[in-house]
């Protein structure tokens, strides 16, 4: 028997629950379809157990070199096993957390695999979903007024390196690892593969970075791009830059060995394992899109501003499609979708007020254009830096490597860009977000007081650089 849902969300990961939250909240009746758990890649697959990872990862190199706080320690280990079991218990933790909410929400959670079904008995336009239960029962059939695609993603592969989970790995099957391996070869130096090279060399593995672009974190400002590969080499990673990887001569063996052009020189690298991180791939496929008028462009659904497909009651937001794959911009999309299609008038997503973050050791943190993206939008530019070695907490913490860059127009003072790189950036961006949103000037960021002794202090002084006023420098 059909089931009538004013909205159907297809995935249940960060961005499909939280817009199924949202459209509860409004008094809808809602139904999300999920093969899989619910929390999506970012809590099972992500976020959550990269970050649990890390957070290990920085606690075995604190352990290490505790004596440069006054504490002896000796025989310091790592048990790679308790770092899955507390990955995993946190990750369960939060998984229980997502069912909580759902279910308080009223919201019908469909286990199976949902196809967009075109016009029918059901309904004259495509948009009922068929779903194949994962308990083999007949497939029920979900008659929605709306519908909201929020199938994510999966990593890219390369062709010729399919992955094995033991000599070639993505971040999927790297999250479940029983043995760290003793070297490892990470192709590409962007978000994810800059946080598995800081987090493996934590934990001892020997690592080599092969990045195609002329600079790791390409996307990021080219100074703090400049600083997270100093340190990163600092601590024993090898980073080679320019380097296109020749997949079809890798090698399996007792090691792996690639390939990479470097110029004209073709040279080889080995290692135990090898970690692709060579960006993610939209799940569109069979999803029943050909049953619809939706257009897919390399790969990506593509939207309106209100997240709208061209079949204008079918919304797409998160991974699907496109742009910045990060969790809390799916997760502001669906609320966009949601509060759209209930004509709640809500703010396009304005990308420029998304922060963007990689949490290896030190993190990286930005918002905003960088100095080179505002040159070439022909802003007139001044900068304020300011470093964290200057900072009295920083010290305190025993880690001042680091710097906070504004960027504001010479012209008008308006804030153009902050980008951070050191301990604890992640958490002190949501300052410049906020400044960002209210449109604030550099100046006024610098007139807000911020309490000594703090990390926080450095956005001050940052600010105050601009103008060069920086108190303690």
């Amino acid at each position: 028997m059909a089931e009538e849902y004013d909205l159907v969300i297809l995935g249940g990961g960060t961005g499909g629950y939280v817009a199924a939250i949202r459209a509860a909240q409004l008094g809808l009746k809602v139904a999300v379809v999920e093969k899989e758990k619910l929390g999506g890649t970012c809590l099972h697959k992500g976020c959550i157990p990269s970050k649990a990872f890390l957070r290990s990862a920085e606690v075995y190199h604190t352990a290490k070199t505790s004596e440069d706080f006054g504490v002896n320690t000796e025989g310091v280990s790592l048990d790679f096993n308790k770092v899955q079991s507390r990955k995993d218990n946190i990750v369960n933790q939060l998984y229980k957390g997502v069912q909580y909410l759902l279910n308080k929400g009223d919201i019908h959670v469909y286990k199976g695999h949902g196809r967009i079904l075109g016009p029918s008995i059901f309904s004259p336009s495509p948009g009922t979903i068929s779903v194949e239960m994962d308990s083999g029962e007949e497939n029920e059939m979900l008659i929605p007024k709306n519908v909201i695609i929020a199938t994510g993603s999966r990593p890219n592969t390369l062709p010729g390196m399919d992955p094995d989970g033991k000599q070639i790995l993505t971040s999927d099957e790297a999250l479940e690892l029983e043995n760290l391996p003793s070297s490892i070869i990470i192709i590409g130096g962007g978000v994810i593969g800059i946080e598995w090279a800081s987090m493996l060399s934590d934990f001892g593995v020997e690592v080599t970075v092969l990045e195609y672009s002329r600079r790791i974190l390409p996307g990021e400002d080219e100074e703090v791009s400049k600083e997270i590969a100093s340190q990163l080499k600092k601590r024993g990673v090898k980073i080679v830059t320019n380097a296109k990887v020749l997949p079809e001569k890798t090698k399996r063996e007792t090691d792996v060995t690639i390939y990479a052009l470097e110029g004209e020189k073709e040279q080889a690298y080995q290692a135990k394992s090898v970690l692709l991180s060579v960006g993610r791939k939209a799940n569109t496929e069979d999803i029943g899109l050909q049953n619809t008028d939706i257009v897919v462009e390399k790969g990506f659904v593509q939207t309106n501003k209100w997240q709208q497909t061209k079949e204008s009651h079918i919304y797409a937001i998160g991974d699907v499609i496109g742009g910045m794959q990060l969790a809390h911009v799916a997760s502001h999309e669906g609320i966009i979708a949601v509060e759209h299609m209930t004509e709640n008038h809500p703010h396009p997503l304005d990308f420029s007020l998304v922060a963007r973050c990689t949490y290896s050791r030190p993190e990286v943190a930005s918002i905003g254009l960088t100095e080179e993206q505002a040159r070439e939008e022909g802003y007139d530019t001044k900068i304020g830096t300011f470093p964290f070695k200057a900072i009295g907490k920083a010290l305190v913490n025993g880690d001042a490597s680091g710097f906070v860059k504004f960027i504001a127009d010479k012209e008008t003072d308006d804030l153009l860009g902050v980008h951070m790189v050191g301990s604890h950036v992640t958490d002190l961006i949501s300052e410049a977000a906020v400044a960002k949103l209210l449109d604030a000037a550099s100046f006024e960021v610098a007139e807000a007081i911020h309490p000594h002794p703090t990390l926080s202090e450095i956005i001050g002084e940052a600010a105050l650089a601009v103008d060069g006023k920086a108190i303690h420098s």
